[in-house]
């Protein structure tokens, strides 16, 4: 009885952790991302107590969601900057902020695009 109770507590909180996992990854992304991410202001910094999240816009803007939380909130973040800072104009994306156009990045792909309109909504 003591056997299959441990093996039961162990198979458990190995279902518990894997689910915890799954949860916790962020979605696949295109090829494009590593493009546009070298201009959102948002970011991951790792610190004693876990990663945060900061911008490079706002110095104050700093913060610490739970670790199943971090990836998600950080990507509601770059939606919300993309739907604002993001255009496309053809076969281009186009990065802009305040200023004007800072970037012109092209869609070399159908998965670029379907991952702009999805993830982003442009």
């Amino acid at each position: 009885m003591k056997n299959s109770l441990f093996i039961a507590i162990a198979l458990l909180f190995i279902l518990l952790s894997f689910n915890a996992y799954n949860e916790a990854k962020p979605s696949p992304k295109a090829p494009i991302y590593r493009d546009i991410k070298l201009y959102s202001p948002y970011y991951l910094e790792k610190r004693f107590g876990g990663l945060e999240i900061v911008s490079r816009a706002d110095s104050s803007f700093k913060e610490k969601p739970d670790n199943l939380e971090v990836f998600h909130r950080l990507e509601a973040l770059e939606r919300e900057w993309g739907r604002e800072h993001l255009k496309v104009d053809g076969e281009t994306l186009i990065i802009f902020d305040s200023n004007g156009t800072v970037a012109k990045i092209p869609i070399r792909s159908d998965m670029d695009r379907e991952f702009l309109r999805k993830f982003y909504g442009v």
